[in-house]
Formats: structure tokens, C-alpha cells, sequence
């Protein structure tokens, strides 16, 4: 079974929803709705994907106990073949594992059942607000180059050795701060605080994720060191 929320408007931003739990994903869509988000349902990775190729939407909200074929966790690898949207993992509470590993896959960002509806909306605004275009004004956006990577922060855009590289939008937020206090040894509370929110709160080693995500993907090139007993430093 698959169902679709009715919308109350059109053009607005559109969040996929792909929880099995009727009851959290009703409430989830009744919430988001309120926001003025366009809100398409799906019970099975399946039928979320299947949203995903048909729809373009902002954002993904995926359980990672789905049933069927595919769980959470694949339906998130699966995204990653295909598209960057930004993804949120629910999870159960002592499912640390999952967590690591659904940020590991790309995932975006995390909230732990049981959850507050209101905290999982600040969280998409959240990603929303960082991901969404930078309109007005006619200064050309600023870009850095470290070596041979280059960060595009008006494109949200990276090349390294002159080809794009697929970032998450919090693997491009982090990859921008460390950019942004370059030669700075950062605490991981600092970069908790400067990509993901000072009203965020979760386990730090989310930074140890995403950092060793950006090192997978950029290798070498990526000038970044671990500064023992603090966080990290770009160099």
C-alpha cells in the first residue's frame, strides 16, 4: 500500500515522506503541511523512489526500518546513484550503527524516534535554508581554490582536478566552513555549531562521519588534518 497527502498548495516545495508507520508519517505530513510544504506519502522505498524519478523534490524524510526489499539504509545508497537531494534518516534511539551508517550512505542529517514533529520541521528548514539558491544582487558568488579543488559557494559546487564531485548539502556546509576558517583548528562543538546549528544537539562524531565522507570523495587533494584531541584543521 502506498498513499499521497492531499496539498492545500501548488508550486510550493515538495518533501517525500517514506515512513510505514501511518500514525508518524500522518503527523509528519500534517506538520509539514502547516509549513506550507507540498507533502507526497510512500510506506516502502519502492514507492519512494518511484516519487523521487517522477517528482523534484526538495527534500526526502525516509525511515530506515521500511519493509520489503529494500530497507532505509539502501533506499538512501540508492538515492545517492542518482541525486543529491537533501535526506533525513528517522531512527530508533539506540540504533547508533544505523545512524553512523545512513550518514555514511548521505544522509543529510538524523532525528531519533521518539521525536518532536516541531524539531523535525526546524531541521528541514534548516537544510532547506542552506541548500536553497542565492538570489538578488549582482556580485559574482564567491569561490576558493585549495590545490586543485575548487569550492563554488554561489553554485554550491566543488571540482576537484576539474570535475564535479557529489556532495550532500551537509558535506558541502562543512566543506564551506572549514573553507570559510581555513588554517583554523576547529573543535568538533565548533563545527557542530557553525554547519548544523547552535540549537542542535546529537552525538559530535556526526562531524567524524561527514569529515571522513569529504575525504573519501575529494582523497588526497583535500588538504584537511586531524588535530588530535581538538577537531580539524584545512589547510
Amino acid at each position: 500500500m502506498t498513499w499521497q497527502a492531499c496539498t492545500v498548495t501548488t508550486g510550493s516545495d515538495t518533501i517525500i515522506v517514506v515512513e510505514d508507520d501511518h500514525n508518524i508519517s500522518d503527523l509528519v505530513t500534517m506538520y509539514l503541511r502547516r509549513e506550507g510544504f507540498r507533502v507526497l506519502q510512500a510506506d516502502d522505498a519502492e514507492h519512494g523512489l518511484g516519487y523521487l524519478e517522477r517528482e523534484s523534490p526538495k527534500l526526502l524524510i525516509v525511515d530506515i526500518g521500511l519493509p520489503g526489499a529494500l530497507d532505509g539504509l539502501e533506499m538512501c545508497r540508492q538515492v545517492r546513484k542518482t541525486s543529491e537531494v537533501p535526506v533525513i534518516i528517522l531512527t530508533a534511539r539506540d540504533d547508533e550503527i544505523d545512524r553512523v551508517l545512513g550518514l555514511e550512505l548521505g544522509a543529510d542529517d538524523y532525528v531519533t524516534k521518539p521525536f518532536s514533529p516541531r524539531e523535525l520541521v526546524a531541521r528541514v528548514r534548516a537544510i532547506l535554508r542552506r541548500a536553497g539558491p542565492v538570489t538578488g544582487g549582482r556580485t559574482e558568488p564567491a569561490t576558493t581554490e585549495i590545490g586543485n579543488i575548487v569550492v563554488d559557494s554561489g553554485r554550491r559546487e566543488v571540482l576537484c582536478a576539474g570535475e564535479v564531485v557529489g556532495l550532500t548539502t551537509r558535506e558541502f556546509d562543512l566543506l564551506a566552513y572549514l573553507v570559510d576558517n581555513r588554517g583554523l583548528a576547529l573543535s568538533r562543538r565548533q563545527l557542530l555549531d557553525g554547519v548544523w546549528g547552535e540549537d542542535w544537539y546529537g552525538d559530535e562524531r556526526t562531524v567524524d562521519v561527514h569529515v571522513r565522507q569529504l575525504r573519501k570523495k575529494l582523497g588526497d587533494e583535500l588538504p584537511l588534518t586531524t588535530v588530535w584531541g581538538v577537531g580539524y584543521r584545512l589547510g
